[in-house]
């Protein structure tokens, strides 16, 4: 079933990538500072950020648009982003939205976590630079195109 998804999804990107429409992250991160600035790395590179300062707006903007990557902050006010991303893939209609969460810790249990929820990747803050999130989107999103 995994791969199933992996190949519509992969299809969908190329899709997309060769139509020309611009690619939207979904940045959930309750440090407006932080957040602006990996919101600035970006957009930099060409994607359209939309910003959820906590799990429930998060939640709410994909109802109301449509995301290609969500970078999801672990530590948030009210649903933590763990919570907000067994949600997602909880639901069928976010299940295929890759997710990167973003952590200020590093514990093995934690990266864990994220893998057996179903996030890409897991990026502890303190060891990337934002320009380095963005290659991983890039990366992510553009894999196999």
């Amino acid at each position: 079933m995994r791969l199933v998804w992996r190949s519509r999804i992969y299809n969908m990107l190329k899709k997309i990538h060769q139509s020309g429409k611009i690619q939207s992250v979904l940045l959930v991160e309750s440090d407006e500072f932080l957040a602006d600035i990996y919101a600035k790395n970006i957009e930099m590179e060409g994607f359209r950020v939309v910003k959820a300062v906590n799990g429930e707006r998060a939640l709410a903007q994909l109802k109301n648009k449509e995301i290609d990557l969500i970078l999801l902050s672990a530590t948030l006010p009210g649903m933590n982003g763990f919570e907000v991303l067994a949600e997602l893939k909880n639901d069928k209609k976010t299940a295929f939205i890759p997710v990167i969460l973003l952590s200020k810790l590093g514990a093995k249990e934690d990266v864990e976590k994220s893998r057996e929820l179903g996030a890409e990747a897991y990026i502890i803050k303190s060891h990337f630079r934002p320009s380095e999130i963005v290659d991983k989107i890039k990366k992510i999103l553009f894999k196999r195109i």
